[in-house]
Formats: C-alpha cells, sequence, structure tokens
C-alpha cells in the first residue's frame, strides 16, 4: 500500500501535466479522426510496453538454455519478465477499448488531451510496474494507479453507453454491476485471519 500511495499522487500530476500542458488537438472534430488517433496511441503503448517484454525475453532467452522454453531454465529475470508480460497483455484488454471509448466521447481536439494523457499516463505506469517488479514483487504496486486509470477510463466509457442506451438508469447499471462484483471478490478472497 506504500507504494501505491507513493504513485499515486505521481499518477495524477503527470495526468494532469499531459493534459494541460499540451495544446488542443487539431482535427478532432470526427469522430472517425478522433478513433484513429486513439489507435495510434494504442500503437505506440503496444510498442513501448508489451513488445518490449516480447523483446527482452526473447532476448533472453537467446543468450541462456532457455532457448528451449520446454528445458525448465528459466532465470529469475525471466520468469519476472514473463509474468510483466502477461500482465501486461490483461491490462492491455482493459486500456485500449477503454482508450478508443474515451477518444469516440471526447468533443473536439482539447478534449483529446485525455487520451494522450490516458496513454502517457499507463506506458508510465507500466514501465514502474517493470521496473519495480526486478526490485522485489512488492514494488510493483507503483504501476497500481495506471491500471486504476485503465479500469476508471473504461468505467466512464461503460457508463457513457449506457446513458446513451438508457439514460441515467442505463449509466448507472454497469456501474452498480461492476461494483457487486468487486465487493463479492474482495469478500470471497478475504483473509481469513
Amino acid at each position: 500500500m506504500k507504494w501505491i500511495a507513493v504513485a499515486f499522487p505521481v499518477t495524477v500530476a503527470l495526468w494532469l501535466g499531459c493534459y494541460h500542458l499540451l495544446p488542443p488537438l487539431t482535427g478532432m472534430d470526427d469522430p472517425l479522426a478522433r478513433l484513429c488517433f486513439a489507435l495510434n496511441c494504442c500503437c505506440v503503448a503496444i510498442l513501448l510496453c508489451f513488445v518490449t517484454g516480447i523483446e527482452a525475453v526473447a532476448h533472453e532467452r537467446l543468450r541462456s538454455p532457455a532457448i528451449d522454453p520446454l528445458a525448465g531454465f528459466e532465470t529469475p529475470r525471466l520468469r519476472i519478465n514473463l509474468r510483466y508480460l502477461q500482465h501486461t497483455l490483461e491490462q492491455l484488454m482493459v486500456f485500449v477499448p477503454g482508450l478508443l471509448g474515451l477518444a469516440f466521447y471526447c468533443s473536439n481536439g482539447a478534449a483529446m488531451r485525455a487520451v494522450v494523457a490516458t496513454t502517457v499516463t499507463w506506458i508510465v505506469g507500466r514501465a514502474g510496474f517493470w521496473i519495480g517488479y526486478h526490485y522485489g514483487s512488492q514494488y510493483r504496486a507503483i504501476g497500481a494507479p495506471g491500471m486504476a486509470q485503465s479500469m476508471i477510463v473504461l468505467l466512464y466509457v461503460c457508463a457513457r453507453f449506457g446513458h446513451d442506451v438508457a439514460g441515467s438508469a442505463g449509466a448507472i447499471v454497469p456501474l452498480v454491476l461492476f461494483g457487486g462484483i468487486e465487493a463479492y471478490l474482495f469478500y470471497a478472497t478475504r483473509s481469513s485471519a
């Protein structure tokens, strides 16, 4: 929790700094242009976070007996890189649709700064997670605010979509359902001590 508490204000400051220091993006009045821009942001995030993880694993395998993945030879560094890669793939499933939805719901180039800020923050959060993991599993928490940001963006997009479909009730339903599932998961996985 300590590292999340340290990383949270830094993440918020980074997001706000990106949002307020960037000039409004031009040519973003068309929804297709906004979606294409967000798709390009996704490409940058995938290149810097996912492809680098693939490369880290490949380089580690090429320089060790782990070239044969079935041999069972995995250094601690390779195991961390493999876990980072799996976790990043999972987080991309939250980040990408959320970012595309956010771009769709942005109304103009000024609002689209949120897409850039969200992308930069996510990339920095992934880097913090990865680097922290190599220092100790507790330091992975440095990346937690970036993961939370992706979930918040996805919740926002789902609420906006729900509102488009069924008004205020439609906006509330996915949030309540998700909140209920989260509450159950906290209850079901609580410590028995």
